[in-house]
């Protein structure tokens, strides 16, 4: 199994403490998304994912992923294909969810906006380590 490293920018977010951002290309776009090992799986925001995905969402009002965020609907979809660094994930089947308020809490603190929650799923297929004395996700494909 070959190992891959990605850089991951650390921000202080004053009293909240650290998070770790990794930049993910969604719809062939560069974005940030927060690293959360205790997200049992990643999410998207619901804005990015009915820009592009309108014809092919799935609406629900079950809560199906458990994060730091609370909402009351969820967008089911299909993304093409995700890139992390050199990894990419093919047909991810993902939960959107409203993350504008925190992506505009990252800019207030001057820090890019967010547009993903990578979590658990992801992290735990591909044998996620991290290391913070480097800063660098390392990921198995």
């Amino acid at each position: 199994m070959k190992s891959i490293s990605i850089p991951l920018k650390l921000i202080n977010l004053q009293d909240d403490g650290f998070h770790l951002l990794v930049e993910v290309v969604v719809f062939k776009e560069k974005h940030f998304a927060v690293l959360d090992t205790g997200a049992s799986r990643s999410v998207f925001d619901k804005s990015l994912i009915e820009q592009h995905l309108s014809e092919t969402l799935n609406v629900s009002d079950e809560i199906s992923a458990a994060t730091l965020f609370t909402t009351t609907t969820t967008i089911q979809a299909t993304i093409p294909e995700i890139k992390i660094g050199p990894l990419k994930i093919k047909n991810y089947e993902t939960v959107a969810f409203d993350l504008q308020s925190v992506s505009e809490t990252y800019q207030q603190f001057g820090h890019p906006p967010i547009i993903s929650i990578l979590g658990g799923d992801i992290l735990m297929k591909h044998r996620a380590v991290i290391n913070y004395d480097k800063m660098i996700l390392r990921l198995y494909k």
